[in-house]
């Protein structure tokens, strides 16, 4: 028995750990191009509803990935964001439809925040720190893999 237990210890130390605390819960995303970066992954209404905010900063090579259970058009808006985003839409085979670029923090009360969505309905929405949708040379009709 000591030694059964003795190998479940190896075994669970030997486990990869992530390294801090931004890269527990994340996963890899590939954009157009072979870019990977690491994605948080939003899928409960809880975790939706709260997203970015409140958060400080945004790695370059980190962002949040919503995930909608069904196609719709889903209204983003940047009330309690304290960073600027852009805000990348995309349908059910992971086409990107819509960029919002450079989304700027709402500092006013929410009934004055503007809301953002896509034209046509969004299966998925990716957030990135503002301006890396334009550094990763992002386009409308290229396909974000994951």
């Amino acid at each position: 028995m000591r030694y059964a237990l003795l190998l479940v210890c190896i075994l669970l130390a030997s486990c990869s750990k992530p390294q801090n605390s931004e890269d527990f819960n994340t996963s890899n995303l590939t954009l157009p191009g072979g870019r990977v970066i690491k994605v948080e992954t939003m899928i409960d209404q809880v975790d939706l509803g709260r997203g970015m905010k409140f958060r400080t900063s945004l790695a370059p090579d980190h962002g949040m990935l919503f995930i909608h259970q069904t196609p719709g058009y889903y209204r983003y808006w940047m009330y309690q964001v304290l960073i600027p985003l852009d805000i990348i839409w995309m349908d059910t085979d992971r086409k990107i439809i819509l960029i919002l670029p450079d989304a700027q923090p709402c500092k006013t009360t929410p009934d004055q925040c503007p809301q953002y969505g896509s034209p046509e309905p969004a299966h998925y929405v990716l957030e990135l720190a503002g301006g890396m949708a334009k550094k990763y040379n992002l386009r409308i009709g290229q396909q974000v893999d994951w």
